[in-house]
């Protein structure tokens, strides 16, 4: 079998390969009958019985599942569910039951959201199967007879009427239609399909006999010989690749484990430290055990996934609010990073809905006046669209615009009437490529045929002096401009005479009115979105299947492609050594003409391989398998296939290319939020570190300025709510003007640590400490001085210890306002302006008053009531933590602000630059 039959370029990678076709469709009829051993009069009940043995059901199947035991296994033995695992371990250990089943509900719930996930792919396959229709028109044993589509076999004959659901792929032998294969192809005007000779080179998808599984028919009637089904069909083909394809992790999901393998491995180093420490300064054993089980399950990160979760939760409910469902958690920040999007044209870039354009007019050109009326007055007559209750009109998207169009021009057509008038209706036939109608004309009494077609079948019907040259190329024009042409041309019947039949001739000897220009506009807001997207340093390419020009044309208009634009009019040729070169070598955005299931997922694949973070937008089902290997597929909500909205991430209630923008500008926010949470974690390690330290160093003369009990209220009750509140912060300044970071850039930069241990962690250290020692040396202690129970000092040192917990507290609240602004200063964002953050702040506070005043709670956390100037002291820590930070932060914005403007111009790639932007 050739490689055209099987739809697919010799350059195509064999990791991507369609099923091999068991026959030729391209090859003359009589081969190709002789192959199928059919003929006119189709197949015998018997040998199509038999085929069906053979042969296999006429469906889209489904590779078997995974165990699902497997799959859970695999999930429970995740790297982080291990680390969960261990710290559930630990907690039970230290005897903190609460926590280890906590622990333990986290890892179900994570091993169950992930479980779904993996079964995505299967429902987008079992999605497919809903295209086929549940009967068929077959002829068996030489008459026509309904059959379940399930039953058909290569060879059968089936019957095309307008509104069928096409049952299999199949040559058109007799008759022609015009069919609906935007599923397939993504354009948006119907193809037409007819009993002709092919097309050589031409891919299989634009052979003009050919007909395809769960397309539909929209006009015309025909005749077809079956030539492959089920798995070898086109839709079979697309489901293959969809099950081929698989979700890796995102880069967030493998930053996680990162993170989390890095706490994990910073926890168990300070316990095993503190736990030798302890045994060298003489504590009992048992109490360095302790100690460095509490120290470890209160640094474990227990809380991280799910405050992670909830960031990500709440970029979800944003972008649902702005037209966006994301159906995986993980896409919201994947979206962030995103620096490439490929989009399609219809319906995502434009509104899907045809305008009447341009017109032109014999002798008068594009100018306006009568003749200009006369001409959509003329075109929206020759339509068969109809017209609900609501006002709304059904039918041919293209003909609703020359109705529409008419009205706009001041000559509305009434639907009715026009019905009403009508004497004869010749459908549009692919073969002649037109259609036309005869109907009552007031003016005259008489009778007028209208034509309307493709402009060189309807020139050639037309009179001589027609001005047939000026009206090809003024159709050649108007084509370069993006737009659809038609022609239209009449003839007027003396009053009296008989309507003619198509047979007469009744469409020759034509006058032409004109040409009209029709035009699926761009929607307002895409040049806007386009912008955005080069000022964040992302490309915009365009995969469609319509035509180049028409793609051009809309990409220029909203501005793709600027300066340079480079149109591929034949994408299936493509081979991976041109995608390269094209996709990362050059620096043109890119239209991708004539795109098929292959050259997306070819896209994708060239795309990733070179590190680039790709979102990949689709509506029909051909882009099922480049939804699933782009790391973000984004279907179409409105005008979408159910197959197209199960394997993407994201689906786009709108259909607006801008959504994806706004998505893009969260992702970056929920990233940074993920940061800024921990940031804040991680700067509350220092001042619980250092206490010990002191300790550890003194040798025992300066007592431990912290309990084990007070650790963990600290870090499972204080800490939790201000981190979940950081992730619902706003978004900085200036989020998308800035390049999209790279994709090796890890969660945790060298300078967050710097910032959270480094210079949070040790002004907070350094404020606890003297909040420690001020109130022991109050109360007259020397280093050395006992402290234990029953020793005069004892209360002072609980004191001193409550001093140390609340001062840890109250630096948690100068970080949190720290921590909400990476390099903006807080009044750029408002010190007010997440209330969730100020609940948590007072929850913090409100339960830190619990312990230190409330006598039960006193006797459990080993705590006392602090005096008024310690209460005092201890209050002013928030504004220098958060004070100093500021400072800090104002120092660099004022040193780097020509470094970080040259950076944005080397990062912002040279298409992304535009004249005063």
């Amino acid at each position: 079998m050739t490689d055209r039959a099987s739809g697919r370029t010799a350059a195509e990678p064999s990791t991507t390969p369609a099923p091999a076709l068991p026959f030729d469709p391209s090859e003359p009829l009589s081969r190709l009958r002789r192959e199928l051993a059919t003929g006119p009069d189709g197949l015998s009940a018997r040998e199509a019985a038999r085929r069906l043995a053979v042969h296999g059901p006429n469906e889209v199947r489904r590779k078997a599942r995974s165990s699902f035991a497997r799959e859970l296994v695999g999930q429970l033995v995740h790297p982080l569910a291990l680390l969960l695992w261990a710290a559930a371990a630990l907690a039970f250990v230290a005897g903190l039951g609460v926590l280890g089943w906590a622990i333990l509900a986290v890892i179900g719930i994570n091993a169950a959201f992930a479980l779904l996930q993996e079964r995505q792919a299967e429902r987008a396959v079992e999605t497919l199967a809903r295209y086929l229709p549940e009967h068929a028109l077959a002829v068996r044993d030489g008459r026509p007879l309904t059959v379940e589509a399930r039953d058909l076999v290569p060879g059968d004959v089936i019957v095309l009427e307008e509104g069928d659901k096409v049952p299999a792929d199949a040559r058109v032998t007799e008759g022609g239609v015009e069919v609906d294969l935007s599923m397939l192809t993504g354009e948006s005007v119907p193809a037409e399909r007819m009993a002709a000779a092919g097309l050589l080179g031409a891919p299989l998808l634009e052979e003009p006999n050919l007909v395809f599984s769960g397309t539909t028919c929209v006009e015309g009637q025909a005749r077809a010989v079956v030539f492959a089904t089920g798995d070898h069909t086109e839709l079979g083909r697309i489901a293959a690749l969809s099950q081929r394809t698989r979700r890796e992790a995102s880069p967030l999901e493998r930053q996680v484990k990162k993170v989390a393998w890095l706490i994990a491995g910073v926890a168990t180093g300070m316990g095993a430290v503190f736990l030798v420490l302890g045994v060298a300064v003489g504590l009992p054993v048992t109490d360095s055990l302790m100690f460095a089980i509490g120290l470890l399950v209160a640094n474990v990160p227990e809380g991280l996934l799910p405050t992670i979760t909830l960031a990500l939760a709440v970029g979800v409910r944003a972008l649902a609010r702005e037209g966006a469902l994301v159906k995986r958690l993980s896409a919201v920040e994947t979206l962030g990073s995103t620096n490439v999007i490929c989009t399609d044209k219809t319906g995502t870039l434009t509104r899907n809905r045809m305008r009447l354009r341009a017109l032109w007019t014999a002798g008068h050109g594009a100018e306006p006046g009568p003749w200009a009326q006369e001409l959509v007055r003329a075109s929206a007559l020759c339509t068969t669209v109809t017209r609900d209750d609501d006002g709304e009109l059904h039918g041919d998207p293209t003909e609703a615009a020359l109705v529409t169009g008419a009205a706009d021009h001041g000559v509305p057509v009434d639907v009715g009437r026009r019905e009403a008038a009508r004497r004869r209706l010749f459908r549009f036939d692919p073969r002649l490529r037109l259609m036309s109608v005869v109907q009552d004309d007031e003016a005259t009494g008489g009778l007028r045929i209208v034509a309307k077609g493709a402009p060189e079948a309807v020139l050639a019907r037309v009179r001589p002096g027609s001005a047939t040259d000026a009206a090809r190329s003024a159709a050649d024009e108007l084509a370069q401009g993006g737009t659809r042409v038609l022609a239209v041309a009449a003839r007027d019947l003396p009053p009296g005479a008989e309507p003619p039949s198509r047979r007469q001739d009744a469409e020759a000897g034509l006058t032409l009115l004109g040409l009209v220009g029709l035009y699926d506009p761009p929607r307002p807001e895409v040049a806007e979105a386009v912008r955005r997207c080069h000022e964040a340093g992302v490309r915009v390419h365009i995969v469609t299947g319509d035509r180049g020009a028409t793609a051009a044309a809309v990409a220029r208009e909203v501005g793709i492609g600027v300066p340079h634009l480079h149109v591929v009019a034949a994408s299936e040729s493509l081979g991976d050594d041109e995608l390269d070169r094209l996709l990362v070598e050059g620096d043109a955005e890119i239209v991708f003409a004539r795109s098929s299931p292959e050259t997306k997922l070819k896209v994708a694949d060239t795309l990733r391989a070179h590190g680039r973070i790709v979102a990949m937008t689709g509506d029909g089902v051909n882009d099922a398998p480049a939804l699933h290997r782009a790391h973000i597929g984004v279907a179409m909500g409105r005008s979408g296939t159910d197959v197209a909205r199960e394997a993407a991430t994201m689906v786009l209630t709108d259909d607006d290319f801008a959504t994806i923008v706004t998505a893009v500008e969260s992702g970056r926010r929920v990233y940074d939020n993920v940061r800024k949470f921990i940031v804040y974690i991680f700067a509350h390690a220092t001042p619980e570190i250092v206490p010990f330290l002191v300790f550890a160093l003194s040798a025992g003369a300066v007592p431990l300025p912290l309990t084990v009990l007070q650790i963990l209220a600290i870090d499972l009750g204080t800490e939790t709510l201000p981190a979940l509140a950081l992730g619902r912060e706003r978004s900085e300044p200036g989020i998308m003007q800035r390049p999209p970071r790279p994709r090796h850039q890890g969660v945790i930069s060298r300078d967050m640590l710097i910032r959270s241990w480094g210079y949070l962690g040790l002004v907070s250290a350094a404020l606890v400490m003297v909040g420690y020692f001020y109130v022991l040396w109050r109360a007259g202690w020397q280093p050395g001085d006992p402290t234990g129970t029953g020793s005069p000092l004892h209360h002072a040192y609980v004191t001193a210890t409550t001093a140390t917990f609340a001062g840890i507290v109250t630096c948690q609240v100068g970080t949190a306002f720290a921590a909400r602004t990476d390099h903006a200063a807080l009044r750029d964002i408002g010190v007010f302006s997440n209330p969730l953050l100020l609940a948590g702040i007072a929850f913090e506070l409100a339960f830190t008053a619990a312990l230190v005043y409330v006598p039960a709670l006193q006797d459990l956390f080993g705590t006392a009531a602090l005096p008024l100037d310690v209460v005092l002291l201890i209050a002013t820590f928030p504004v220098l933590v958060w004070g100093t930070d500021e400072l800090r932060r104002a120092r660099r914005r004022r040193q780097r602000p020509s470094a970080a403007r040259s950076v944005l111009a080397v990062s912002v790639p040279p298409w992304s630059r535009r004249k005063g932007g």
